[in-house]
């Protein structure tokens, strides 16, 4: 299948061609054709797999055929500021052969560029919640005119705490709309959500919920937690690793990160909630333009973050929820492209490392040698298929087929 499939118009088609996009994702194959008929949509599906432009190329188009006006026509809801210039830069790039207008606005910014791009009138408005209620609090916009509303992200909407927020702007926008709501993954309460929101959604799932792309490469490192930043620069320098990035716990532990880096020579910068957006702009470009090897960043300041053709993404700390990991890793290996998630696993993380691998559903092969093994001795019993021979060595099952593949790791 191509887009010209899609009965998307020449206009869009254009566009596309000049990105050098020619052939749809699942996602966008699927949802593109129930958008364009005006249903109301589910679209779950996976980090990395096109879903902005499912949802973008088809609003573009039902925009274009509607009556010219000042109202806000279409709202994109979004957790973090840089999702929202991503989905902008999106429509930017799609529509720019069409005469809609886009804006985005964020808090952590002076309001008074976003207001006056709001007052010039916009047909497309991609916003996050805080900055999005608080000028609808000071009157400054409206959403009684919008006709599609999208929520996307929304189960990092419900990590975040913006549940009732997400609430409050669609009590705001007419109950006559088109609805499309993505997710990554479908807990029971984003289930409810949707149920709230949408009225009898085509449901579009391309990949198993919760599930990590078979492109991605994944390998874990049993490592005390003295020898991370050790073992993190030798992997760098053992692997020839140029453009990583590097998830930590806190914003604390990717300052402190940075720092040990930059003491080894490794250039890198942090990003996470408590840097100025224009400071975690300016990491994002040296990022991309190569001035930096290494992107340390946290879970919430690095949803959204849209990174071509990176090779590989470093887990420092496992996240303490199983999801956030497939979320971590789906950086990298996108699109179908192949990639490499490195972890590392302390005393202290084995239950999350238990809890990813249940998630999954597959076992995360353990690399056990390297220069910094961990001291520990105690090993986790790993359940394998009842068809597979095993032995037992110091509490740990392995498989006899390929003993490297487990390898020891703490209990």
């Amino acid at each position: 299948m191509h887009f010209k499939d899609l009965n998307l118009v020449a206009p869009l088609l254009q566009a596309l061609d000049t990105q050098g996009y020619t052939t749809p994702t699942p996602i966008q194959s699927q949802a593109i054709p129930v958008i364009l008929r005006g249903q109301d949509l589910i679209g779950c599906a996976q980090t990395g797999t096109g879903k902005t432009a499912a949802f973008s190329l088809p609003i573009l188009q039902l925009l274009q055929q509607q009556q010219r006006s000042n109202h806000i026509k279409c709202l994109v809801l979004t957790p973090t500021r840089e999702l929202a210039i991503q989905i902008a830069d999106s429509f930017a790039a799609y529509g720019k052969n069409l005469s809609l207008r886009t804006a985005v606005i964020f808090g952590g910014v002076p309001q008074g560029s976003q207001v006056r791009q709001l007052r010039a009138g916009v047909d497309i408005l991609i916003a996050t919640p805080g900055r999005l209620l608080d000028l609808m609090q000071q009157k400054i916009l409206s959403l009684s005119q919008i006709n599609i509303f999208v929520l996307d992200e929304a189960d990092r909407m419900l990590d975040m705490g913006f549940i009732h927020d997400v609430k409050r702007v669609a009590a705001a926008v007419p109950a006559k709309r088109q609805t499309l709501l993505f997710s990554a993954t479908m807990p029971k309460e984003i289930q409810h959500l949707a149920n709230s929101l949408l009225h009898n959604p085509e449901k579009v799932q391309v990949t198993p919920e919760s599930s990590t792309a078979d492109t991605i490469e994944q390998e874990m490192y049993m490592v005390d937690k003295k020898d991370k930043k050790n073992l993190l620069v030798h992997l760098m320098n053992e692997k020839s690793i140029s453009n990583v990035i590097v998830f930590t716990r806190t914003k604390h532990g990717a300052d402190k990160l940075v720092k040990s880096l930059s003491q080894s020579h490794i250039k890198a910068e942090a990003i996470h909630g408590n840097k100025t957006q224009g400071a975690r702009q300016r990491a994002l470009t040296n990022f991309r333009n190569g001035s930096i090897q290494v992107l340390v960043a946290t879970d919430i300041a690095a949803r959204g973050i849209d990174i071509d053709d990176l090779p590989y993404v470093i887990n420092y700390d496992l996240p303490e929820v199983a999801e956030t990991y497939v979320h971590r890793i789906g950086r990298t290996g996108r699109a179908g492209a192949k990639g490499i998630a490195l972890s590392f696993c302390d005393s202290e993380e084995r239950d999350n490392l238990k809890d990813i691998q249940k998630l999954i559903g597959k076992q995360v092969t353990v690399i056990e040698k390297h220069p910094f093994p961990s001291e520990h001795s105690g090993l986790v019993t790993i359940r394998l298929p009842k068809n597979k021979q095993v032995v037992k060595r110091k509490d740990a099952f392995i498989p006899v087929r390929d003993k490297r593949t487990v390898g020891r790791y703490n209990s």
